[in-house]
């Protein structure tokens, strides 16, 4: 949510501030803007709407010269979407200028404070509270000014500031919401993430909580809440650039979903070797691991969805008792947990405000954290115990594919491995599974040879006011993914159901022509399935079945069909989710829609 880019240096601001800005758009957002200091004066453009806008106001950024500045796209919360209440916010006279990702929660106190010294507000933000702050405790020294608000202000933040006093000067500020700083020759940036200064570095700090930074032209200097200086260590990425780009592809989306068998080989490989599992991040001994009585999963989203296919596989596979809880419930529900419990925490960025929370709370509890992320040095993978990459690479899309695809797959790897750990497994299903395991990318290559068909299905479907998924078991989980997918890059609306639960209500919604997706990839419930396509069938619905090559008898019920390779029961959410990935893609290509940055959506949500 909102982005960050800042740079200090050699060359013109503001084209690379929206370049920056650019490569953040996947973040989620409905305004830009940017602050650019030339010739004693701090120039700042807003604009309402997409970064384009931002762009033609500025003739691409050459227009607004200088060599420093702070750029922000905003994802709005306090205020609606304006050129007013976009950012950069400043001070009466524009000499403090501040571009801010987060919420302040005690705004309204400090707003009210503020005016009653004598402040005037234009805005309905929480960031302006922040630049009048800033200019009530300024005198002459930046950072006795931003250590003063920081202690005052409460919730989330990442701040980027400039001072009119001290030029060449930028300072960026960081609690609970992302922020690094890169260097390079010709100058050095803040960002939000890595995709926006991957163009000029790879030489990137991770802020932490609590610390300020002062960049110039020249150096970049850390220091704490107390300004004492303080030493921080550089990590080198590695992404390929190339990552970032569509190679070829309509949609970052579609790209991202072809990625999705390499991603899967990737998580796997590295920790399969001679044909077992090796988890050597996972910083557990093998006391506590057999001492192990009980799992809680936490996430938000697609990673909350795979969480609960993780529960049916953890619980079949290791017969450990698993909660899987949404990341915002787990952090106010004070759940009870013991000594001998592990916490799982899934999130692709590691920066998801609520499953941040929820870490700290069972921290808090005295209880180990595992955390299954995709971005190294993120804040999740930072502060868990242990730390299981998945390796998935950069996503763009808001939509998430191959992370989700990945985060299924560490979770598999988690669940043989303490199956085998705990004796729950004989050697041979162990070893049995772990080969099917490392086969799971080649099948899911041979799922996405069927593009055409399913586009061709997705077209007949994409005026639906209502579509619904149902499944038992571990499908159910599948079809809360794929119904995500469906509403989120569409909009339509769109439920998944236990279908065992048809008969306690939700069949009422059931009629003529409506689509009903059926996922039936588990044995020992796949009549029990069939039948209730047979009574939404009977009801008028178009039935769409989705199941294992073999159970070719569904075709007497279903209208329309898909076939997935044939793989252990419980590894099937990771081949069934790939043509529910195409078909909601091609629904909303057939509806003109933007896939990859849908409305109201951010690929990293930073704030609650």
């Amino acid at each position: 949510m909102c982005g960050i880019v800042g740079y200090v240096g050699q060359n013109e601001a503001a084209p690379i501030l929206l370049d920056g800005l650019a490569r953040l758009e996947y973040r989620g957002y409905d305004s830009a803007g940017m602050a650019v200091y030339h010739d004693g004066e701090i120039e700042i453009v807003k604009a309402k709407g997409r970064l384009r806008v931002l762009r033609e106001l500025t003739n691409n950024g050459l227009d607004l010269k200088g060599t420093i500045g702070i750029g922000h796209t905003r994802w709005a919360t306090h205020g609606e979407p304006s050129v007013t209440n976009s950012h950069p916010h400043f001070n009466k006279d524009k000499s403090i200028v501040v571009v801010h990702n987060g919420i302040i929660e005690n705004h309204q106190p400090l707003r009210d404070r503020l005016i009653r010294k004598g402040y005037r507000f234009i805005s309905d933000t929480d960031t302006e509270v922040v630049a009048h702050m800033l200019d009530n405790y300024y005198n002459g020294d930046p950072l006795e000014a931003i250590s003063k608000v920081m202690t005052r202000i409460e919730g989330s933040y990442a701040l980027g500031v400039l001072f009119k006093d001290h030029p060449g000067e930028m300072y960026a500020v960081r609690k609970d919401s992302p922020l690094i700083v890169g260097v390079s020759d010709e100058g050095n940036f803040i960002a939000s993430d890595i995709p926006a200064i991957l163009n000029h570095t790879r030489n990137v700090y991770f802020i932490d909580n609590m610390e300020i930074v002062k960049l110039t032209r020249e150096a970049v200097a850390f220091y704490n809440i107390d300004k004492e200086e303080i030493e921080k260590t550089m990590t080198v990425i590695d992404w390929d650039m190339e990552a970032a780009e569509k190679g070829g592809y309509e949609h970052f989306m579609l790209k991202e979903i072809y990625e999705q068998p390499k991603a899967v080989r990737d998580t796997i490989n590295p920790r399969i070797k001679d044909g077992e599992i090796v988890i050597d991040e996972w910083h557990m001994t093998e006391e506590e691991v057999q001492n192990l009585n009980k799992i809680f999963i936490v996430a938000c989203g697609s990673a909350y969805h795979a969480g609960i296919s993780g529960k049916y596989v953890i619980e079949g596979i290791a017969r450990i008792p698993v909660e899987v809880d949404v990341a915002s419930e787990f952090r106010y529900r004070d759940p009870i947990i013991d000594d001998n419990s592990l916490v799982i925490v899934i999130s692709q960025s590691g920066e998801t405000a609520d499953s941040l929370a929820a870490l700290r709370e069972a921290q808090r509890k005295g209880v180990k954290v595992l955390g299954i992320v995709n971005v190294v040095g993120s804040s999740i993978a930072r502060e868990a115990d242990s730390v299981l990459y998945t390796w998935a690479g950069l996503e763009i899309a808001v939509a998430t594919t191959k992370a989700y695809s990945t985060q299924l797959a560490a979770l598999y790897l988690l669940a043989i491995y303490l199956g085998n750990k705990r004796g729950k497994l004989e050697y041979a299903q162990y070893k049995q599974m772990v080969e099917e395991l490392q086969e799971l990318p080649d099948k899911i290559q041979s799922l996405l040879g069927d593009k055409e068909r399913i586009q061709w299905f997705a077209s007949k479907f994409a005026a639906s006011r209502d579509i619904f998924y149902v499944g038992r078991g571990v499908d159910y989980a599948t079809c809360m993914e794929g119904s995500l997918k469906l509403k989120e890059i569409s909009y339509i609306h769109s439920e998944a159901y236990a279908a065992g639960e048809l008969k306690h209500g939700t069949i009422s919604l059931v009629e003529d022509g409506i689509l009903v997706a059926s996922v039936l990839t588990q044995p020992q419930l796949y009549e029990k399935t069939v039948s209730n396509m047979v009574e939404v069938k009977a009801r008028g619905a178009y039935v769409m079945a989705l199941t294992n090559i073999g159970n070719y008898d569904v075709e007497d019920v279903a209208n329309f069909t898909i076939y997935i390779p044939k793989t252990n029961p419980w590894f099937t959410t990771s081949l069934a989710i790939i043509p529910l990935q195409l078909f909601a893609y091609y629904v909303s290509l057939a509806r003109g829609l933007d896939v990859d940055k849908p409305r109201n959506l951010a690929k990293s949500v930073t704030v609650e």
